[in-house]
Protein backbone atom coordinates (compact mmCIF):
# COMPACT_ATOMS: atom_id res chain seq x y z
CA UNK A 1 0.00 0.00 0.00
CA UNK A 2 2.81 2.77 0.16
CA UNK A 3 3.20 2.90 -3.54
CA UNK A 4 -0.69 3.50 -3.80
CA UNK A 5 -0.47 6.12 -0.51
CA UNK A 6 2.66 7.79 -2.10
CA UNK A 7 1.15 8.25 -6.15
CA UNK A 8 -2.62 9.37 -4.35
CA UNK A 9 -0.59 11.90 -2.04
CA UNK A 10 0.97 12.92 -5.16
CA UNK A 11 -2.31 13.70 -7.23
CA UNK A 12 -4.28 14.93 -5.07
CA UNK A 13 -0.87 17.58 -3.56
CA UNK A 14 -0.80 18.01 -7.76
CA UNK A 15 -4.27 19.78 -7.91
CA UNK A 16 -4.35 21.21 -4.21
CA UNK A 17 -0.84 22.94 -5.29
CA UNK A 18 -2.43 24.95 -7.65
CA UNK A 19 -6.37 24.72 -5.95
CA UNK A 20 -6.94 28.84 -7.36
CA UNK A 21 -7.13 27.11 -10.70
CA UNK A 22 -8.53 23.75 -10.08
CA UNK A 23 -10.63 24.64 -6.99
CA UNK A 24 -11.97 27.98 -7.34
CA UNK A 25 -11.96 28.32 -10.87
CA UNK A 26 -15.09 26.19 -11.05
CA UNK A 27 -16.61 26.92 -8.31
CA UNK A 28 -17.08 30.78 -9.85
CA UNK A 29 -17.89 29.43 -13.23
CA UNK A 30 -21.21 27.70 -11.50
CA UNK A 31 -22.48 30.72 -9.82
CA UNK A 32 -22.06 32.65 -12.28
CA UNK A 33 -24.76 29.91 -14.07
CA UNK A 34 -26.44 30.12 -10.90
CA UNK A 35 -26.74 34.01 -10.86
CA UNK A 36 -27.73 34.06 -14.48
CA UNK A 37 -29.85 31.37 -14.94
CA UNK A 38 -31.56 31.68 -11.57
CA UNK A 39 -32.26 35.52 -12.25
CA UNK A 40 -33.58 34.73 -16.04
CA UNK A 41 -36.12 31.74 -15.14
CA UNK A 42 -37.10 32.21 -11.59
CA UNK A 43 -40.33 32.32 -11.02
CA UNK A 44 -41.10 31.37 -14.59
CA UNK A 45 -40.45 27.72 -14.61
CA UNK A 46 -40.97 25.49 -11.17
CA UNK A 47 -39.70 21.71 -12.29
CA UNK A 48 -41.01 20.11 -8.77
CA UNK A 49 -44.12 21.21 -6.86
CA UNK A 50 -42.83 23.82 -4.10
CA UNK A 51 -39.57 23.81 -5.56
CA UNK A 52 -38.29 27.25 -6.69
CA UNK A 53 -35.88 27.06 -9.84
CA UNK A 54 -32.91 28.39 -7.99
CA UNK A 55 -33.09 25.63 -5.65
CA UNK A 56 -33.59 23.17 -8.20
CA UNK A 57 -30.82 24.09 -10.15
CA UNK A 58 -27.75 24.26 -7.36
CA UNK A 59 -28.32 20.32 -7.34
CA UNK A 60 -27.17 20.37 -10.83
CA UNK A 61 -24.55 22.78 -10.75
CA UNK A 62 -22.95 21.01 -8.05
CA UNK A 63 -22.91 17.43 -9.43
CA UNK A 64 -22.24 18.89 -12.75
CA UNK A 65 -19.29 20.26 -11.12
CA UNK A 66 -18.01 17.34 -9.28
CA UNK A 67 -18.23 15.18 -12.55
CA UNK A 68 -16.15 17.54 -15.00
CA UNK A 69 -13.46 18.16 -12.19
CA UNK A 70 -13.17 14.63 -11.38
CA UNK A 71 -12.81 13.76 -15.17
CA UNK A 72 -10.48 16.93 -15.78
CA UNK A 73 -8.39 15.85 -12.73
CA UNK A 74 -7.25 12.29 -14.54
CA UNK A 75 -7.19 13.03 -17.92
CA UNK A 76 -4.89 15.89 -17.41
CA UNK A 77 -2.52 14.27 -15.31
CA UNK A 78 -2.06 11.53 -17.53
CA UNK A 79 -1.39 13.25 -20.94
CA UNK A 80 0.60 16.23 -19.01
CA UNK A 81 2.88 13.18 -17.54
CA UNK A 82 3.15 11.65 -21.36
CA UNK A 83 3.81 14.77 -23.04
CA UNK A 84 6.38 15.53 -20.31
CA UNK A 85 8.07 12.20 -20.14
CA UNK A 86 7.69 11.98 -16.28
CA UNK A 87 4.86 9.11 -16.62
CA UNK A 88 8.41 7.18 -16.48
CA UNK A 89 8.54 7.97 -12.71
CA UNK A 90 5.30 6.38 -12.13
CA UNK A 91 6.03 3.31 -14.34
CA UNK A 92 9.18 2.48 -13.34
CA UNK A 93 8.19 1.41 -9.43
CA UNK A 94 6.81 -1.72 -8.59
CA UNK A 95 3.79 -0.43 -8.77
CA UNK A 96 0.32 -2.49 -9.95
CA UNK A 97 -2.26 -1.37 -12.48
CA UNK A 98 -4.94 -1.46 -9.63
CA UNK A 99 -2.73 0.32 -7.67
CA UNK A 100 -2.23 3.09 -10.36
CA UNK A 101 -5.84 3.03 -11.32
CA UNK A 102 -6.78 3.19 -7.94
CA UNK A 103 -4.93 6.17 -7.11
CA UNK A 104 -5.83 8.15 -9.90
CA UNK A 105 -9.57 7.83 -10.10
CA UNK A 106 -9.53 8.09 -5.84
CA UNK A 107 -7.73 11.64 -6.18
CA UNK A 108 -10.10 12.51 -9.21
CA UNK A 109 -12.84 12.02 -6.69
CA UNK A 110 -11.85 13.60 -4.34
CA UNK A 111 -10.84 16.97 -6.14
CA UNK A 112 -14.61 17.06 -7.24
CA UNK A 113 -16.50 16.48 -4.43
CA UNK A 114 -14.52 19.63 -2.86
CA UNK A 115 -14.93 21.58 -5.71
CA UNK A 116 -19.21 20.23 -5.75
CA UNK A 117 -19.09 21.13 -2.07
CA UNK A 118 -17.34 24.44 -2.47
CA UNK A 119 -20.44 25.26 -5.61
CA UNK A 120 -22.86 24.66 -2.49
CA UNK A 121 -21.48 26.63 -0.06
CA UNK A 122 -21.20 29.32 -2.13
CA UNK A 123 -24.63 28.78 -3.73
CA UNK A 124 -25.77 28.78 -0.02
CA UNK A 125 -25.41 32.55 -0.32
CA UNK A 126 -28.17 32.96 -2.49
CA UNK A 127 -30.66 29.64 -1.71
CA UNK A 128 -30.68 27.62 1.05
CA UNK A 129 -31.02 23.64 -0.47
CA UNK A 130 -32.72 21.10 1.71
CA UNK A 131 -31.29 17.91 2.06
CA UNK A 132 -33.16 15.02 2.11
CA UNK A 133 -31.03 12.30 1.95
CA UNK A 134 -27.59 12.52 3.20
CA UNK A 135 -26.98 8.68 1.85
CA UNK A 136 -28.10 9.07 -1.90
CA UNK A 137 -26.08 12.79 -1.92
CA UNK A 138 -23.26 10.83 -0.85
CA UNK A 139 -23.64 7.88 -3.51
CA UNK A 140 -23.98 9.47 -6.20
CA UNK A 141 -21.65 11.70 -5.87
CA UNK A 142 -18.66 9.25 -4.92
CA UNK A 143 -20.06 6.93 -7.79
CA UNK A 144 -20.55 9.97 -10.02
CA UNK A 145 -16.84 11.45 -9.55
CA UNK A 146 -15.50 7.46 -10.00
CA UNK A 147 -17.03 7.07 -12.97
CA UNK A 148 -15.21 10.14 -14.36
CA UNK A 149 -12.33 9.70 -12.67
CA UNK A 150 -12.41 6.46 -14.93
CA UNK A 151 -13.07 8.06 -18.14
CA UNK A 152 -10.21 10.50 -17.38
CA UNK A 153 -7.98 7.85 -16.63
CA UNK A 154 -8.93 6.06 -20.59
CA UNK A 155 -9.07 9.27 -22.15
CA UNK A 156 -5.39 10.46 -20.16
CA UNK A 157 -4.36 7.06 -21.55
CA UNK A 158 -5.94 6.98 -25.29
CA UNK A 159 -4.35 10.72 -25.94
CA UNK A 160 -1.25 11.85 -27.83
CA UNK A 161 -1.92 15.48 -27.66
CA UNK A 162 -3.72 18.01 -25.64
CA UNK A 163 -5.86 18.44 -28.50
CA UNK A 164 -7.19 14.96 -28.87
CA UNK A 165 -8.07 15.21 -24.69
CA UNK A 166 -9.61 18.79 -25.42
CA UNK A 167 -11.87 16.93 -28.77
CA UNK A 168 -12.53 14.45 -26.03
CA UNK A 169 -13.71 17.02 -23.61
CA UNK A 170 -15.95 19.28 -25.61
CA UNK A 171 -17.47 16.36 -27.92
CA UNK A 172 -18.31 13.83 -25.44
CA UNK A 173 -18.28 15.03 -21.79
CA UNK A 174 -18.96 18.60 -21.80
CA UNK A 175 -22.48 17.39 -24.16
CA UNK A 176 -23.09 14.69 -22.39
CA UNK A 177 -23.25 17.08 -18.91
CA UNK A 178 -24.98 19.80 -20.12
CA UNK A 179 -28.00 18.11 -21.35
CA UNK A 180 -28.32 15.69 -18.32
CA UNK A 181 -31.03 17.66 -16.60
CA UNK A 182 -28.46 19.94 -14.95
CA UNK A 183 -30.68 23.12 -16.34
CA UNK A 184 -33.98 21.10 -16.39
CA UNK A 185 -36.28 18.40 -15.54
CA UNK A 186 -36.65 15.89 -18.75
CA UNK A 187 -40.44 16.56 -17.94
CA UNK A 188 -40.35 19.39 -19.66
CA UNK A 189 -39.37 17.82 -22.89
CA UNK A 190 -41.49 16.53 -25.63
CA UNK A 191 -41.82 12.44 -25.37
CA UNK A 192 -39.03 11.78 -28.28
CA UNK A 193 -36.53 14.11 -25.76
CA UNK A 194 -37.65 12.31 -22.88
CA UNK A 195 -36.82 8.88 -24.51
CA UNK A 196 -33.46 9.65 -25.90
CA UNK A 197 -32.37 11.55 -22.28
CA UNK A 198 -32.96 7.75 -20.21
CA UNK A 199 -30.22 6.83 -23.03
CA UNK A 200 -27.61 9.67 -21.43
CA UNK A 201 -26.05 8.14 -17.87
CA UNK A 202 -25.17 11.06 -16.65
CA UNK A 203 -28.70 12.09 -16.40
CA UNK A 204 -29.14 9.33 -13.67
CA UNK A 205 -25.87 10.25 -11.40
CA UNK A 206 -27.84 14.25 -11.57
CA UNK A 207 -31.42 13.06 -11.01
CA UNK A 208 -30.44 10.44 -8.34
CA UNK A 209 -28.20 13.18 -6.55
CA UNK A 210 -31.08 15.47 -7.01
CA UNK A 211 -33.22 13.43 -5.03
CA UNK A 212 -30.73 13.29 -2.40
CA UNK A 213 -31.96 16.78 -1.64
CA UNK A 214 -35.73 17.16 -2.21
CA UNK A 215 -36.89 13.19 -2.03
CA UNK A 216 -37.90 13.85 -5.93
CA UNK A 217 -36.90 13.08 -9.15
CA UNK A 218 -37.50 12.00 -12.31
CA UNK A 219 -36.35 8.63 -12.29
CA UNK A 220 -36.67 5.76 -8.69
CA UNK A 221 -33.08 6.84 -7.03
CA UNK A 222 -32.59 2.48 -7.11
CA UNK A 223 -32.81 2.74 -10.92
CA UNK A 224 -30.60 5.56 -10.69
CA UNK A 225 -28.05 3.52 -8.87
CA UNK A 226 -28.22 0.81 -10.75
CA UNK A 227 -27.29 2.00 -13.83
CA UNK A 228 -24.79 4.62 -12.50
CA UNK A 229 -23.11 1.26 -10.78
CA UNK A 230 -23.10 -0.56 -13.99
CA UNK A 231 -22.19 2.30 -15.70
CA UNK A 232 -19.05 2.06 -12.96
CA UNK A 233 -18.17 -1.62 -13.40
CA UNK A 234 -18.31 -0.85 -17.42
CA UNK A 235 -15.66 1.90 -17.37
CA UNK A 236 -13.36 0.52 -14.68
CA UNK A 237 -13.38 -2.60 -16.26
CA UNK A 238 -12.19 -1.09 -19.14
CA UNK A 239 -9.40 1.12 -17.81
CA UNK A 240 -8.04 -1.52 -15.79
CA UNK A 241 -7.85 -3.83 -19.06
CA UNK A 242 -6.14 -0.90 -21.01
CA UNK A 243 -3.67 -0.37 -18.02
CA UNK A 244 -2.68 -4.38 -17.77
CA UNK A 245 -1.72 -4.47 -21.14
CA UNK A 246 0.07 -0.81 -20.98
CA UNK A 247 -1.90 0.64 -24.32
CA UNK A 248 0.11 3.75 -25.31
CA UNK A 249 2.09 3.49 -21.71
CA UNK A 250 4.66 0.69 -21.82
CA UNK A 251 5.46 1.05 -25.65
Amino acid sequence: MIAFRTLLYKEMLRFWKVSFQTVAAPVLTSVLYLMIFGHVLEGRVQPYPGVSYTAFLIPGLVMMSVLQNAFANSSSSLIQSKITGNIVFVLLPPISYREFFSAYVLAAVVRGIVVGLGVWLAAAFFVLTPLAHLFWVLCFATLGGAIMGALGVVAGIWAEKFDQLAAFQNFLIMPLTMLSGVFYSIHSLPPFWQSLSRLNPFFFMIDGFRYGFFGVSDINPWVSFAVVGIALILVTGFSLEMLRRGYKLRY
